[in-house]
């Protein structure tokens, strides 16, 4: 396409109603950019989304994405196999007496593990989900808890990749000098409104001071009724991919050591956020280094034999798949999208009320649309920083306040997408039916972006 138009918004619109509907959000992603294709050129969809797919495929951060995410399942595996996670779970129990106590303990949890957004969904929901269940906490709200405390403290922390990745992006389109990247970063966290409404609403849903409402409600209902995450109207009737991948890890438990030893979960987990911080904040390297200690460690107290060891790491990868076809074909989708110039046609509509004083908010609100329409959060952020920033300068705007905006729309996209990295993997680790936490966190999403947009508008 050579200019951008409103037609740019069809194949979200069809990937948004696909996804509620049948409730397979591959499925769904794979039709919005079959769609995008057709519109761009009917006679060379097929080619295109060859050259699509093998573009995406190719790409380091899909390769560096698989190997995270299967990586993350072949460890989670081995926690829950040495019976270290069952063995965290009954010291969780000790310290908790009901629902609210094990969901603030998910809600800590969630805060401390802040190097990665991944390392927070995976780890937090899988070791804390056998918690929740007992005092029949709904799995929807534990993933909720999980993805609120992902992404959005990610996004807060400066030790974080989130930090590292942006204060870059900083740096390479000149909005900060060279090594000054995250000192930018950080003078923008005051003004990342809603990654700090998300965080602050968690404690207040699971106190009961904001109640639980819409399909929130009904799935806490079904919890407390024994009915765990089988609501038709949340779930469906079909078995989804996604659905296999955690019986398959639900089974694993049956199979745990139930005379766990707490060491062997917790030396896995510091290993890995120490290496993690060690290795420049690189989540891959420190899966790696942390399986190059981790195996041995198993391997002398004769948990399993090295056979098993790897058979165990292979079905936790396998576990992964639906999680990372879910995020390569977003990826795809994504990519149709900047074709057919969606950004910059957002960009444009809102483009007259770029103010000074309303530039904040309609940034965010820009944003927000874009990363949830896409389902990303570090794509988007890269593809629109080039024409925001200029922007920004050319009508005198607060920088800090504009670099908060469009961070807060990278997070809110993030949780609130439906096939986001983030919001997949947080019910993935939590074990949840992946449409049934979209939809049941999606009205606490957006009354945090609400109050963020109205905090926006006021300090414009």
């Amino acid at each position: 396409m050579s200019d951008p138009t409103a037609l740019s918004l069809v194949p979200p619109l069809v990937v948004l109603m696909l996804a509620i509907w049948l409730r397979l959000p591959i499925l769904s992603l794979i039709s919005g950019s079959i769609i995008g294709l057709l519109m761009l050129d009917p006679g060379t969809a097929l080619e295109n989304f060859a050259s699509v797919s093998l573009k995406v495929m190719a790409d380091e951060t899909i390769g560096w994405l698989i190997l995270v995410c299967g990586g993350f399942g072949a460890l989670i595996s081995l926690l829950v196999r040495t019976g270290g996670a069952t063995a965290f779970g009954h010291l969780a129990l000790q310290f908790t007496k009901g629902q609210k106590s094990s969901l603030m303990m998910t809600f800590i949890l969630g805060i401390i593990i802040f190097i990665d957004d991944y390392l927070n969904a995976l780890t937090v929901g899988a070791t804390m989900k056998r918690v929740t269940d007992k005092y029949k906490v709904s799995r929807e709200m534990l993933a909720y808890v999980v993805d609120s405390t992902a992404a959005p403290v990610c996004v807060l922390v400066p030790l974080s990749t989130w930090a590292v990745f942006f204060g870059s992006l900083l740096v390479d389109n000149n909005v900060a000098a060279e090594g000054q990247g995250v000192a930018v970063y950080i003078h923008a966290i005051p003004y990342m409104l809603y990654a700090w409404f998300a965080v602050i609403l968690v404690p207040l849903v699971v106190l009961g001071i904001v109640p639980t409402f819409g399909p929130m409600k009904k799935a806490q209902l079904a919890a407390f009724q024994g009915l765990q995450s089988a609501s038709p109207a949340l779930s469906g009737d079909t078995h989804t991919s996604d659905e296999y991948a955690m019986n398959a890890v639900e089974d694993e438990f049956e199979y745990a050591d139930k005379q766990g030893k707490l060491h062997n979960f917790f030396v896995p987990i510091l290993l890995l956020v120490g290496f993690t911080i060690y290795f420049d904040v690189d989540i891959w390297k420190g899966l790696l280094a942390t399986f190059a200690i981790t195996l041995p460690y198993y391997a002398i107290q004769r948990v399993m034999s090295i056979t098993e060891m790897m058979k165990r790491m292979i079905d936790g990868f396998k576990s992964m798949l639906p999680a990372i076809g879910t995020v390569v074909a977003a990826f795809m989708f994504k990519d149709v999208c900047d074709q057919l110039l969606l950004p910059q046609y957002v960009i444009e509509s809102l483009s007259p009320y770029m103010t000074a004083q309303y530039l904040p908010a309609v940034v965010f609100l820009a944003m927000a649309v874009l990363s949830f329409a896409t389902g990303s959060s570090w794509g988007i952020f890269a593809v629109t920083i080039p024409i925001v920033m200029p922007l920004a300068q050319a009508v005198e705007a607060n920088i800090p306040i504009v670099i908060g905006a469009l961070l807060s729309a990278s997070s809110f996209g993030s949780q609130a997408c439906f096939y986001s990295d983030s919001t997949v993997l947080a019910a993935q680790g939590s074990g949840c039916n992946l449409m049934s936490h979209a939809l049941t966190q999606l009205p606490y999403a957006l009354l945090a972006a609400l109050f963020a947009f109205a905090g926006f508008l006021m300090i414009g």
